[in-house]
């Protein structure tokens, strides 16, 4: 079997960052627990596409709310006429875990729009970086990331 890399990556918050430019109807709230049945779809979907999988709906709220590093402030959910369609879910150690736009939702810059919100919420953190993982072969993700001026920082054997 072939091994899957992939990369850290990182966003230093040292220098001036982009006000993030929010797609016109897009309405953006922090996570909720009634939404975690939309949020886990979402990730389920983003996850076909980038590779990985996400466990049942269970599972992976009990996880999510649960993990040490979980603080709903930090977790971003885009909607449009109620549904969402984006979520930015990071944990406390200025870790970007999981970034996912609806295909359907995608090339309107709502991926940008989110990312750079991360970048704000943890400079007003006061956060030296933004950290994150991309599998390497995800070549969409790893665009996105280097036009919001993050850089590879190693890379790693996926397990």
């Amino acid at each position: 079997m072939d091994d899957r890399y992939c990369l850290l990556m990182r966003r230093e918050l040292s220098g001036p960052l982009a006000t993030p430019l929010w797609p016109e109807g897009i309405t953006v709230q922090r996570y909720a627990p009634q939404l975690a049945g939309d949020v886990h779809h979402l990730m389920q979907q983003g996850y076909l596409d980038g590779g990985g999988r996400v466990p049942d709906l269970d599972t992976w709220r009990n996880a999510f709310q649960s993990d040490a590093e979980y603080d709903p402030q930090l977790c971003l959910v885009a909607l449009e006429a109620g549904r969402v369609i984006g979520v930015a879910q990071c944990w406390t150690s200025a870790y970007l875990k999981d970034l996912v736009v609806d295909a359907d939702a995608r090339g309107r810059g709502l991926g940008q729009a989110l990312l750079q919100q991360v970048f704000v919420m943890f400079a007003e953190r006061r956060e030296a970086w933004v950290d994150l993982r991309v599998l390497e072969d995800n070549l969409p993700a790893r665009r996105l990331y280097d036009s919001a001026g993050m850089h590879v920082v190693r890379r790693e054997r996926v397990p």
